[in-house]
């Protein structure tokens, strides 16, 4: 029976799809549930998985633009399933006695191997022995064969030396090479731009920067991790904290989180905010729902789980849309400071870069403190300048006082006293 396997379709907008790579050749024999290709849209990348078990034929080219729906390959069910029986190969090589025509060298005279000597696939071998380490070898009464017998076995230290001893000295001339290379860009690439370059064309947009005292983040975090990643599985990230500080901003800056639809302005009451992820498709933003509802530890496996499923092109489009708010972590790959684009039709991006230790004024003194810049960008036509520098100050608060993530921002002792 010939199976057809047909291109699965991305979102309810998109009608047509680009085979991206085929990851087994055509007229392979491959297994129900594997991986056969994926398939690239401008929202997202799929993974066309074989449905049974049996020889593969491919319909659609790598780089081909084919429908939702259209049958990218068939699998034959009766072809390929059987395998012939493979008789055991010995990879041990035959040991032949070649009977006097090794011999060692020791002062331009030659010692012959006796004829017992077991020697590989080898007409001859020649031994350089010092007159020294003969001597010590006749001192130690020990017989040539069993000299060999201890210097048979040669590992990777001894064969770099004697390789390393061979080796041309001559330095080669550099070869001066002008080698380019053209690929198409990915669809999801394609959109990429298209969305980057309207953002700047279609917003007011703006950036506001700020810094933040990370140590008591730092200490919670290191006195903390190993009771934390024992209950949960998983380490504790720096970003769980932002996560959970943006939520409690956002509710005192509500515009923050709003969007323009139309000549409308929509403010969610709700906190989605996408985590953006590097995968080896590029930068991808899966969302976190109803922030304003989960803990630090719930954030963080959150994090972990849509990190790991944008590493193994597993994210749905359901999972990438849908944000009110963003998070970008430029540190992880050393920024120090950035001004990072909004993901529209949100209005406000939190950009994260690298802790630097960095001295500081504390109470008069200069004291060394684990660092970090954050920026803000903002689409001023419906942020103003008021809101967004008071919701990175009230991130700043909140990152150097974590104990006020639990009481919605404010002190335990403001709560204490009714303020």
């Amino acid at each position: 029976m010939v199976v057809e396997i047909k291109v699965p379709s991305p979102g309810e907008s998109i009608s047509e799809v680009e085979i991206g790579k085929w990851l087994v050749p055509d007229g392979t024999t491959v297994r129900k549930e594997q991986e056969l290709a994926e398939v690239e849209s401008d929202k997202a990348t799929l993974s066309l998985i074989a449905t049974a078990s049996g020889l593969l034929q491919i319909l659609a080219r790598e780089g081909e633009r084919v429908n939702v729906g259209s049958v990218a390959c068939t699998i034959d069910t009766e072809k390929g399933t059987s395998q012939p029986e493979v008789k055991p190969v010995t990879t041990t090589p035959k040991l032949q006695v070649q009977p006097q025509k090794s011999v060692i060298e020791s002062d331009s005279k030659k010692v012959v191997i006796p004829q017992s000597t077991l020697v590989q696939n080898e007409e001859e071998i020649v031994l350089k022995m010092t007159p020294t380490a003969k001597a010590v070898m006749e001192q130690a009464n020990l017989s040539v064969e069993e000299v060999l017998e201890g210097i048979r076995r040669i590992n990777r230290k001894d064969m770099e030396q004697i390789v390393a001893s061979h080796a041309n000295t001559v330095v080669p001339a550099l070869e001066v090479r002008r080698d380019e290379e053209r690929v198409s860009m990915t669809p999801l690439r394609r959109k990429l731009s298209q969305r980057l370059v309207a953002v700047k064309n279609e917003t007011a947009m703006l950036t506001t920067f700020n810094e933040v005292d990370m140590s008591a983040i730092v200490e919670l975090r290191n006195r903390y991790q190993k009771a934390f990643t024992e209950k949960n599985g998983f380490k504790l990230g720096f970003n769980a904290f932002f996560a959970k500080a943006v939520s409690t901003a956002l509710t005192q800056h509500p515009s923050v989180n709003s969007m323009i639809d139309g000549e409308e302005i929509v403010t969610p009451k709700y906190h989605d905010i996408g985590i953006a992820v590097s995968s080896p498709k590029g930068l991808m933003v899966p969302v976190i729902r109803n922030v304003e509802t989960l803990s630090v530890a719930q954030i963080e496996g959150a994090i972990k789980e849509l990190a790991e499923k944008a590493r193994d092109k597993r994210l749905t489009v359901q999972e990438m849309t849908g944000g009110t708010f963003t998070i970008t972590n430029g540190g992880v790959f050393g920024s120090m400071m950035s001004t990072p684009i909004i993901n529209p039709p949100q209005s406000a991006i939190l950009g994260l870069h690298a802790i630097k230790d960095r001295p500081v004024a504390i109470e008069g003194t200069v004291q060394i403190r684990p660092m970090m810049y954050l920026a803000l960008s903002y689409d001023h036509r419906i942020i103003d300048g008021k809101d967004s520098v008071g919701f990175l100050v009230k991130i700043k608060d909140l990152i150097e006082n974590p104990t006020r993530l639990i009481f919605n921002g404010k002190d335990a002792a403001e709560l204490l006293l009714g303020l």
